[in-house]
């Protein structure tokens, strides 16, 4: 198969943002009153949109809706300050951009991140490269490993699922990738690892941005 399109994971797969997703939910934390989280520890809190990294933050007996309501509020409060603070670019992802974008390979980002953060994190920290579409979690964006929007994204592309390579860091990237007929290609800088993402349907695992690049030669 030839493949034509690439549509990636952001957080994890792109961008290295762990320590400023840490540092929201922790201060939220701190302001409940509540046990804080090593940084580790959230390589496997998030990747299922903000509502679920707040529940698998917070103590099984402090999971009750206005607890969770107040949670997410200082967590998206303090994420708007902190964003950018130590959110960059993997080692290896400018180049892997710059060499898909000569050669005029078209590409996607689709993430779990809330939209309004999943656009303002690309433009911002993306900004040297087009990208065909940026979608995150919202009302009419069904999140992942929902095909939907994956689908909605190659279809605007006037592709064939089977003609797009999926990346993703984490099993939830893999189903939507097998759900959309897409390519699935699991990457081992992330939050996840090699267990997680061959159990989910990894056709292959990059080691390093490159090797991304070598699918479409």
């Amino acid at each position: 198969m030839t493949f034509k399109a690439l549509i990636s994971d952001l957080d994890g797969t792109l961008l290295d943002t762990l320590q400023d997703l840490a540092g929201a939910v922790n201060t939220a934390l701190s302001r409940l009153g509540l046990p804080q989280h090593d940084v580790e520890s959230y390589r496997f809190f998030v990747g299922d949109g903000r509502r679920m990294l707040a529940l698998r933050s917070l103590p099984a007996d402090h999971q009750d809706d206005a607890t969770l309501a107040r949670m997410l509020e200082i967590m998206n409060d303090d994420y708007m300050k902190r964003w950018m603070d130590m959110t960059k670019p993997y080692a290896g992802i400018p180049e892997m951009l710059d060499e898909l974008a000569a050669r005029g390979i078209p590409m996607a980002v689709l993430s779990n991140k809330p939209h309004d953060y999943t656009e303002a994190t690309v433009s911002t920290l993306l900004s040297r490269w087009r990208f065909e579409h940026v979608i995150g979690e919202a009302v009419d964006h069904p999140k992942k490993p929902d095909p939907t929007c994956a689908l909605r994204i190659v279809e605007s592309m006037h592709l064939n699922p089977e003609e797009c390579v999926y990346i993703g860091d984490s099993g939830v990237d893999m189903q939507t990738a097998i759900s959309a007929g897409m390519y699935p290609v699991g990457v081992l800088w992330g939050f996840r690892d090699a267990d997680e993402l061959t159990s989910h349907g990894a056709a292959r695992l990059a080691h390093r941005p490159a090797d991304i690049v070598r699918l479409f030669t």
